[in-house]
């Protein structure tokens, strides 16, 4: 973990008005997200001016259980991890992320995993392609970014709240739990790979992505029914970054299902 993102690591505290909103509508599908908001701190400058939001915030808490606190801007600044927050904060509960049981997995679906994403904002913009290209879940190391969840929440729009997230202590044992439930496995990496336009990559699909320093770890390259790579426009020695693999590649699975 590199040291300038230390900061963000155990916070609970959910930054911005659209944070915030993804949040209250998380909770109101009651879906497979159980974290909940416990308190808004809200800028009572913002209150003098937002008066109709504030409005429809009180509803929600009202709905959904939680308090809100007009305070003044330093507070909010001294809570906050940034200083995008508009003047609106909110602490919230820790997330139980779901295990990898096969009756917890579709029997047709889209899964990523997620292997050596070195920064929270990087790890947040693959969740927002991903969640936009349709994945159902991704599968997370017991180390991971979820850690920071306010900053993550951000960096992918809500999506990271949004899509369904499973742990498992090792990613061999999830990668056998797909393969035992039909699902092929399909890496991205260069060695043995083909274009990803040649590549089966139809429902239903376990990807693996890698980090730009460590990749994709041995034990599951092995495990993989095929690696996969994409194609460059011009010589290009550098990899692309998880997130941008991860979109790339995503799309590509929802052309395949809809074509």
């Amino acid at each position: 973990m590199k040291k300038e993102y230390s900061r963000f690591v155990g916070s609970n505290i959910f930054e911005g008005i659209v944070s915030l909103r993804t949040l209250i509508s998380v909770r109101e599908k009651a879906g497979n997200n159980d974290r909940r908001i416990k308190t808004v701190y809200y800028s009572a400058d913002r209150a003098k001016k937002e008066k109709k939001e504030l409005s429809w915030l009180t509803h929600r808490a009202e709905d959904q259980g939680f308090e809100i606190k007009l305070t003044e801007p330093d507070v909010i600044d001294e809570m906050a991890t940034g200083n995008t927050h508009g003047g609106i904060i909110a602490e919230c509960t820790d997330r139980t992320l779901l295990n990898t049981a096969p009756t917890n997995i579709k029997d047709n679906g889209f899964y990523v995993m997620i292997e050596g994403i070195e920064d929270p904002y990087n790890f947040g913009y693959a969740l927002r392609s991903l969640y936009a290209a349709g994945a159902d879940g991704v599968i997370l190391g017991k180390r991971n970014w979820m850690s920071a969840s306010g900053v993550v929440c951000r960096a992918s729009a809500g999506a990271s709240e949004l899509i369904d997230v499973y742990s498992d202590d090792t990613f061999e044992n999830a990668v056998e739990v797909f393969k035992n439930k039909g699902y092929k496995v399909v890496c991205a990496d260069i060695e043995n790979s083909v274009p990803i336009y040649d590549a089966d990559l139809t429902r239903p699909i376990l990807l693996v992505v890698g980090g730009e320093k460590r990749g994709i770890s041995r034990s599951i390259l092995e495990k993989a029914d095929s690696i996969v790579r994409i194609e460059y426009g011009r010589d290009f020695d550098a990899s692309l970054s998880a997130a941008s693999a991860a979109t790339v590649i995503g799309f590509e699975v929802l052309r395949q299902k809809n074509y």
